[in-house]
């Protein structure tokens, strides 16, 4: 059955693109940053409610991290390295000064208490999550890296950049235990399946790559979902859909299990965003998606599958 998609609100007040975007799947808040410095909470259950201003930082923020058991939000402050942000309090509990490039993801591994922050110069820099003390910094290629992804069942870290390829790292010892080239240009985001079985990556060549985890990393299928630049996908809490966004845009959504495409969202057919969609993410119970945009403002989709045509 094809979901349907409804505009639910327009989130406004960032001065500049919003390129960062997160929360905790089962939790109604999710936060948002750019280069505009402000980091923002906005209540999806509320979205009539202005944004609560979480901190201001002096340079871009192209990367946030939620800690939910520690009620702790990250900042990747591009030029500064990490900084941490107490929610409860808006304090600044924490701050780690790393390399002075722009830092494109965080990653948390709550087994291991780590975390893996991708950074422009092509390092990754791992952090011990008790005191967020800096471990090492991992060259792992010559260009950024720009996304990870993390299989805590395997012991895996996912690593996509500017060298077209996807890195599968030891998530301990940071041994390269795989490397995917399939792609023709840079991976922006991947992500593994809700299930574990599979690896999706996407990038600057618009098209959505799927691969087998236990086969070594096999290629499994290959779609030319997008016009542009895919930015950001990610899967759904009930792990039925697949959503992607992209330069040209668009949303897309997508059956999970089959890799069907099932809705586009976009500005003509939903009120969508007019310029880039960076972003995405599934807060709270509702069925609700998130998405920001180049054009300074993040939107509330309401998924449904009653059968309607939206």
């Amino acid at each position: 059955m094809r979901p349907t998609v409804e505009k639910i609100a327009a989130l406004t007040g960032h001065r500049d693109c919003v390129y960062a975007l997160t929360g905790t799947a089962g939790e109604d808040v999710v936060y948002s940053a750019g280069p505009d410095g402000l980091v923002v909470a906005w209540n999806t259950t509320t979205p009539e409610q202005d944004g609560e201003l979480v901190a201001k930082v002096e340079n871009s923020v192209y990367a946030l991290c939620r800690l939910p058991e520690r009620d702790l939000l990250v900042l990747g402050h591009n030029f500064q390295g990490v900084q941490v942000i107490d929610l409860a309090n808006k304090a600044l509990v924490f701050a780690t000064a790393l390399p002075p490039v722009a830092i494109f993801d965080i990653c948390y591994s709550e087994v291991r208490q780590r975390l893996y922050v991708a950074l422009a110069d092509g390092t990754l820099a791992v952090l011990n999550t008790t005191d967020f003390r800096l471990e090492t910094l991992h060259r792992v290629s010559d260009k950024s890296l720009r996304c990870l992804a993390l299989h805590e069942g395997r012991g895996e870290l996912a690593v996509g950049g500017s060298d077209w390829q996807v890195h599968i790292l030891d998530a301990d010892s940071l041994a390269t235990k795989h490397t995917i080239s399939e792609a023709t240009n840079s991976v922006f985001t991947c992500a593994y399946s809700p299930d574990g079985s599979q690896l999706l990556a996407a990038g600057r060549d618009a098209h959505l790559r799927t691969y087998a985890v236990a086969a070594s990393y096999a290629p499994l299928r290959t779609v030319v979902a997008h016009m542009f630049t895919i930015n950001h996908l990610i899967f759904s809490p009930d792990a039925r859909l697949l959503a992607t966004c992209s330069m040209d845009k668009s949303i897309k959504l997508w059956d999970a299990a089959t890799g069907q495409l099932l809705r586009v969202v976009d500005k003509a057919r939903h009120a969508g965003h007019g310029t880039s969609v960076n972003k995405l993410f599934w807060p709270g119970s509702q069925n609700r998606l998130v998405s920001c945009s180049d054009d300074r403002s993040l939107a509330v989709w309401q998924v449904g599958f009653d059968g309607a045509v939206s």
